[in-house]
């Protein structure tokens, strides 16, 4: 971790009072600022709210909102709930890992490909979500036109 980053890292702890039980909060800091939670973030914050590297590490791990690997510059993330399957979100899956070039879970430079299990957008399945902006009624061809344009922007 460069000192700026540190730097910036403590600032965000200390945002929170150094609670402990404000983890979750601030775990989203880091991934607000950083895209992510580093293993030198997880050190960092377990020592200035006297937890376990592990107590940190478990909380990471288990909510789908925080990695501990850099993504990609933009996250694409596709709805795998049952309104989505049930209104072609695998086919759909199919055609975005191809045209991506990744598969679910994985990361390029460019993209991060992840599923979600409700998007809260089941009346217009499937659904998907570009950097943080949700889409609705996605085809191949749909997906392909969104793709471009969030891309480009």
């Amino acid at each position: 971790m460069s000192p700026r980053d540190r730097e910036l890292a403590v600032a965000i702890i200390e945002s929170f009072d150094s609670k402990p039980e404000m983890l979750i909060q601030l775990l989203h800091g880091f991934v607000d600022k950083f895209g992510y939670v580093s293993e030198a973030a997880i050190r960092l914050i377990a020592d200035e709210l006297n937890l376990s590297r592990a107590d940190v590490h478990g909380v990471v791990s288990y909510y789908h909102d925080f990695r501990t690997e850099k993504p990609g510059r933009h996250i694409v993330k596709i709805c795998q709930a049952e309104a989505c399957q049930a209104m072609g979100s695998r086919k759909l899956t199919e055609h975005v890992e191809r045209r991506l070039g990744v598969e679910l879970h994985q990361d390029s430079e460019a993209v991060s490909l992840q599923p979600v299990y409700c998007l809260g957008n089941c009346a217009c399945a499937p659904a998907v979500m570009i950097d943080g902006k949700t889409w609705g009624r996605v085809t191949s061809e749909r997906f392909d036109a969104l793709i471009e344009q969030e891309l480009n922007t």
